[in-house]
């Protein structure tokens, strides 16, 4: 077991470095780059929700939910849980006059959780939090001729977490995640003008850092015998981050592309040096109902008051911030988890779908995404552990006002693998 959590903790060392530039989004050139979705396979595949929770998955958006660990597994009392995952999202971006296919790969999650006593869960791990990797070009026409910007951004930032929960009287469970997120967001832009030998650059590189805070409230009372009603409440504090800034800016030669002058900019003088980035709260509510081990179905309701943000080194002059919404629904059904002959009848079988309201008005345009999801969670043999296939398809963005449209397909793996916590040897 101690070997199992030296490999985990190397492993979260080194893929953390590499949890950046998740994204091929145009609407990652805005804020802090693409939000990446905070939940497992298991939670996303249900529209994201995190309102259900049981004894042998992690709920990573959820913190009340690591109380139920090992709790209805009445033998696994000190059960561990590890999770990872990773997607691949396939891209079509749509303009009015052009469309272009990318695609990404990036690692999602990678988690331990565990049970140290009757109604008591600990966790602990590290996702990406934004992704930034955009390339765009936008050309006018001038009275000194066609004038040409290109854009490039990339960088995005990672979170580490340490979550607990608990059961404070039957069915009534609390929790609390503390965040520390942290990286660097680098854009750049090049200027130039069709005939003219020397073009112009502004590089800007903001490397941020700060905590936020996640409670949770889950309230899971039995009704009518085998039913259960599920509700949380889940409070995502404002994430206050700082940012220290760096800038330069300067000529080069168009014909070879090598830097003719740079100059670094007193941020100082302009008080940009070092900057605030307040990332504001975010309240959800949750309700579901549903069969222990057997079938659940809900529906979630998030608010965020997202018009008090703004990025005041980075910002763009073409975007503004209202509040934010998302609605989603979630269910799942595994048709006998305890069957001995039929492998399908174990294999749980989910499905969503989620609106958002990002609150980004680019060029006074809503920009929202929508997105269906479903996918399958397989048993490996008879333990409690099993590999999570999901699958994702969504739009997000229009093609009016000039803008881009981003439809997309997202296939995601994830691996749920339970074990016993510092078993206690037998002496014969």
């Amino acid at each position: 077991m101690i070997k199992k959590i030296v490999i985990a903790i190397v492993y979260i060392s080194t893929i953390g470095m590499y949890a950046q530039d998740g994204t091929v989004s145009p609407y990652s050139f805005f804020g802090i780059g693409d939000l990446k979705n905070v939940s497992t396979v298991e939670n996303q595949m249900m529209g994201g929700i995190g309102v259900y929770a049981d004894s042998i998955h992690l709920n990573l958006n959820n913190p009340a939910a690591y109380g139920k660990l090992g709790l209805q597994i009445m033998d696994k009392e000190g059960l561990v849980t590890y999770t990872a995952g990773v997607s691949n999202k396939q891209y079509q971006l749509k303009s009015f006059f052009e469309e272009e296919k990318s695609s990404i790969t990036s690692f999602d999650y990678l988690a331990l959780g565990f049970s140290v006593g009757k109604g008591l869960g600990m966790g602990f791990g590290i996702m990406p939090y934004t992704s930034v990797g955009y390339n765009l070009m936008d050309e006018k026409t001038t009275a000194e001729g066609s004038l040409t910007n290109l854009y490039a951004g990339q960088g995005g930032l990672n979170r580490v977490f340490y979550s607990v929960g608990y059961e404070i009287i039957k069915d009534l469970s609390v929790g609390a995640t503390i965040n520390f997120n942290f990286g660097t967001l680098e854009s750049e832009r090049l200027q130039q003008i069709d005939g003219i030998q020397f073009g112009t650059f502004d590089r800007r590189t903001s490397r941020i850092n700060g905590f936020d805070f996640n409670y949770a409230l889950n309230y899971t009372p039995i009704i009518k015998d085998k039913y259960r009603f599920h509700s949380s409440v889940r409070i995502n504090t404002q994430g206050n981050l700082v940012a220290e800034n760096d800038r330069q800016i300067g000529s080069f030669s168009v014909a070879t592309g090598n830097n003719i002058e740079e100059v670094e900019v007193n941020l100082a003088s302009q008080n940009l040096r070092n900057t605030e980035l307040k990332i504001p709260t975010t309240t959800t509510l949750g309700i579901g109902y549903g069969e222990d081990l057997k079938w659940f179905v809900g529906a979630e309701y998030s608010f965020q008051g997202m018009s008090a943000f703004e990025n005041t080194f980075l910002g763009a002059d073409s975007v503004q911030y209202e509040d934010a919404s998302s609605y989603a629904l979630g269910a799942f059904f595994t048709p006998d988890h305890d069957s001995f002959t039929n492998y399908f009848k174990r294999v749980t079988y989910r499905a969503g779908l989620r609106l958002d309201k990002t609150g980004m008005l680019v060029n006074d345009v809503d920009i929202n995404n929508f997105g269906i999801t479903f996918g399958l969670g397989l048993p490996l043999g008879r333990s409690f552990s099993n590999l999570n296939l999901g699958f994702e398809f969504g739009k997000k963005g229009t093609t009016r006002a000039n803008l881009i449209e981003e439809s997309y397909f997202k296939f995601n793996v994830g691996l749920s693998l339970n074990d016993r916590w510092f078993q206690k040897r037998k002496i014969n």
